[in-house]
C-alpha cells in the first residue's frame, strides 16, 4: 500500500479573504482503504489546529477508539497516522472553514464539492465511504437519510451515515451506529482485525 496521503485541495483556489482551508488540511487518500470519513468542512478550531475533529467537544476521536477502529484515543494532530488502519478522511467543502450553517449558506459551489468529493472517492475506492451527519451527507445525496448504510454507491464504495460527534450536537449522539460501522468494515475484510500488530 503507499502509505502517502493526497493533499486534497490542491485543486481548489483559497477563498479570497484567505479562510480557506484546502491548502492546510491534507485528505488522508491512498490505496486500500477499508474505510474513508467525510465531513462537511474543517471546524474553526481544527482550522486553527490544522487537524481533523480538533474541538475538545467533538467525540470523533474519542468514538473510534471506542468502537474500535483505533487501539487508543487518538490525539488530532496524529490524523495521518489513520493509513495504519486503513482508515482515511476528507471533507465535503475543501474551501472554507466553519459551521455547517456557514458553509452551507450558498457562497460554496456545492455541485463543484459534489464533483471533487464523487472523484477522490472513485480513484481511491475505498470499501466504504462514511458521513460524520446527516447534515453532509444530505449535501452529497441530495436526499436526507436516516444514519446506517445507504442504498447508494459511489463506484465499488458503499456509503453510510453517521451520527454527529460534534459537541453542537451531544445530545443526538447515538454510538450505535457508529459500533455498526465497525462491524461491517470487519466482517466485510474477511473477519481480520482492524489493529495492526504492534
Amino acid at each position: 500500500m503507499r502509505n502517502r496521503h493526497e493533499q486534497g485541495g490542491s485543486e481548489l483556489k483559497p477563498t479570497p479573504d484567505g479562510r480557506g482551508a484546502g491548502s492546510l488540511i491534507p485528505d488522508v487518500l491512498t490505496d486500500s482503504l477499508r474505510l474513508v470519513f467525510c465531513g462537511s468542512a474543517l471546524g474553526d478550531v481544527s482550522w486553527e489546529r490544522r487537524a481533523y475533529y480538533a474541538n475538545p467537544g467533538n467525540r470523533f476521536w474519542q468514538t473510534l477508539a471506542e468502537v474500535g477502529l483505533t487501539p487508543r484515543r487518538l490525539v488530532p494532530e496524529e490524523y495521518p497516522r489513520l493509513v495504519e488502519w486503513r482508515i482515511g478522511l476528507t471533507d465535503l467543502v475543501k474551501t472554507d472553514h466553519g459551521q455547517d450553517a456557514h458553509i452551507f449558506d450558498g457562497h460554496v459551489d456545492l455541485d463543484e464539492s459534489r464533483r471533487l468529493l464523487r472523484a477522490k472517492v472513485l480513484r481511491w475506492q475505498p470499501r466504504v465511504l462514511a458521513f460524520t451527519s446527516r447534515t453532509v451527507a444530505a449535501q452529497f445525496l441530495g436526499r436526507r437519510s436516516g444514519t446506517g448504510r445507504q442504498p447508494d454507491s459511489v463506484g465499488r464504495t458503499v456509503v453510510w451515515v453517521l451520527p454527529s460527534t460534534s459537541g453542537l450536537a451531544r445530545r443526538f449522539f447515538d454510538i450505535g451506529p457508529w459500533q455498526d460501522l465497525a462491524r461491517f468494515v470487519r466482517d466485510t475484510a474477511g473477519g481480520t482485525p482492524l489493529l495492526p500488530h504492534e
